[in-house]
């Protein structure tokens, strides 16, 4: 059975353009048109033979998924198209197929590490989801060295500029100093990590995301990629199953059931 028509953000994310989120910006931005007519509502569904482009470029469904683990250098960002950027994480990934590719997540420009690309928009979905609560780590250095207390904080929860709460899942102590400590989020919202230290007086001199997930950064050089493995995939949307396994345990309690 064909899965057309399909929704125009569900084709781009096919295309490997972006997640389904991200391709729902593009739409909301004007950059998307189909059969020559600029669309930006969310709704229109488009059949196998229409012409999708975007930024002017056709776009076609691949068949071949990619998934990519990046060391990002510092100064690179990992949107694929800013008007006021000429340093793309993206451009670092030596493959034919590298313009299919989106980052899967957010590092910021001033951030180094690990980021996972991907054309795979179910995939990038899942790990972006804030319910299915996929770790990851960072290596941050501060300016001086960081009182306990102000770690306390951060795990209870800072408001900052939203009512929702900021806040860090762990951390670690790097020993023999008190000025680098390892972070773990399961959310990544835009720059978390800063706003959490300069809310609390301190200036972040370097941060560098070590893991996500079961992905680690290990011995990957800056500046270089690696394909992920099937047992990273695997375990990277493990958590997911668990998750939906547990819910469904859960649903079935509510409904008295008792296996």
């Amino acid at each position: 059975m064909s899965d057309f028509p399909m929704r125009l953000q569900a084709f781009l994310a096919k295309c490997g353009v972006a997640s389904r989120r991200g391709s729902e910006e593009l739409i909301a931005q004007g950059r998307v048109m189909v059969n020559n007519r600029t669309v930006r509502e969310m709704g229109v569904k488009v059949e196998e033979d229409d012409v999708v482009q975007v930024d002017g470029e056709t776009v076609e469904i691949c068949d071949r998924l990619y998934y990519i683990a990046l060391n990002k250098p510092r100064g690179y960002v990992c949107t694929n198209w800013d008007p006021n950027e000429t340093m793309y994480a993206r451009d670092l990934i030596g493959m034919r197929d590298s313009n299919l590719l989106f980052n899967v997540g957010r590092l910021d420009k001033d951030s180094s590490g690990l980021i996972l690309f991907s054309n795979d928009g179910s995939f990038a979905n899942e790990m972006m989801h804030p319910r299915y609560e996929v770790e990851k780590e960072y290596l941050v250095k501060l300016d001086r060295n960081v009182v306990l207390d102000d770690l306390s904080k951060a795990l209870n929860g800072l408001y900052i500029d939203m009512p929702r709460p900021y806040r860090i899942k762990r951390y670690d102590l790097v020993p023999r100093t008190k000025q680098y400590i390892r972070v773990t989020l399961t959310e990544g919202r835009n720059r978390e990590i800063r706003k959490i230290f300069s809310f609390l007086g301190y200036d972040v001199k370097s941060l560098t995301r070590i893991r996500i997930g079961c992905v680690e950064l290990g011995n990957l050089e800056v500046g270089e990629w690696r394909n992920l493995r099937k047992e990273e995939i695997d375990g990277l949307l493990s958590g997911k199953t668990r998750l939906k396994a547990d819910r469904n345990v859960q649903r079935g309690r509510r409904n008295g059931n008792s296996n």
